[in-house]
């Protein structure tokens, strides 16, 4: 059950760090109709960026450590 736990917030952050990664690339490359939360703040943007990362990063060594 805790690999099963590990893999769900792995792909719960992945898709919290690509959704916000490509809503901030879309925003500074001025496609802010294609964007997934029309570019509303980019500061927000960064911060769950960050956080999906740190997100990532612990999930996986969590899950590295469940072998």
């Amino acid at each position: 059950m805790p690999k099963a736990l590990c893999l769900i917030s792995l792909v719960a952050s992945i898709l919290i760090l690509v959704l916000f990664l490509a809503d901030a690339a879309m925003g500074m490359l001025g496609m802010t109709d294609m964007a997934p939360l029309r570019s509303a703040n980019m500061l927000m943007d960064i911060t769950f960026v960050i956080i999906g990362g740190i997100m990532v990063y612990l999930s996986w060594s969590t899950y590295r450590e469940q072998r």
